[in-house]
């Protein structure tokens, strides 16, 4: 029984270094029966540190936010109140947000303009594949799931690389709302 705990234990403990090694470069995710994917390339975010950093998050996180608000947008008509009452969140809580990234980009001397573009790029139109679905709520909530996944790994990252508190917070407040969101989505789908 010792030696099981024992092992068990030491079995336990070996995903931790191999997560700290992890590359964060490309996180790929596809939304089943929508064929949404989400495909990120984080490794130009990764390879930076500081203020740089920061900024550059910021600058991805925005246009990021961005798409969701718009996927939300699309299905704001539907009668499901679930659906209904997460788009209106969503939609609150991302443009307060966004608002508090570009109040924080001023004292980084604004948008990187590249980081903005790359991720604009990795965004394309989410929204018309919601607006564009025979059933534009399972699609909303299908791509959802990935969405708030990939802006998870940008938040995590943000967690282990950023030295600015408000920074910080932002991060823990986007990756704690959006893991319950993902909960409650996949409850939806499984019902």
């Amino acid at each position: 029984m010792r030696m099981t705990l024992l092992t068990l234990l030491a079995l336990g403990a070996l995903p931790a270094p191999a997560l700290a090694q992890m590359d964060h470069g490309t996180m790929h995710t596809t939304a089943p029966a929508t064929g949404m994917s989400q495909s990120m390339d984080l490794s130009a975010l990764n390879a930076l540190t500081g203020k740089a950093f920061d900024r550059a998050f910021l600058s991805m996180m925005i246009p990021h936010h961005q798409a969701a608000v718009a996927m939300s947008q699309a299905v704001l008509g539907t009668r499901d109140p679930r659906v209904k009452a997460w788009a209106t969140a969503i939609i609150k809580d991302q443009n307060r947000e966004i608002v508090q990234m570009n109040t924080l980009l001023k004292s980084y001397g604004g948008t990187d303009r590249r980081m903005q573009a790359s991720m604009k790029s990795m965004m394309g139109d989410m929204a018309s594949s919601v607006k564009n679905a025979s059933n534009k709520d399972r699609a909303f909530v299908q791509g959802m799931i990935p969405h708030h996944a990939s802006a998870i790994d940008m938040a995590n990252l943000a967690l282990q690389k950023s030295q600015n508190l408000a920074v910080l917070k932002l991060a823990r407040d986007i990756t704690r709302a959006q893991a319950v969101e993902i909960y409650e989505f996949k409850a939806y789908l499984l019902r």
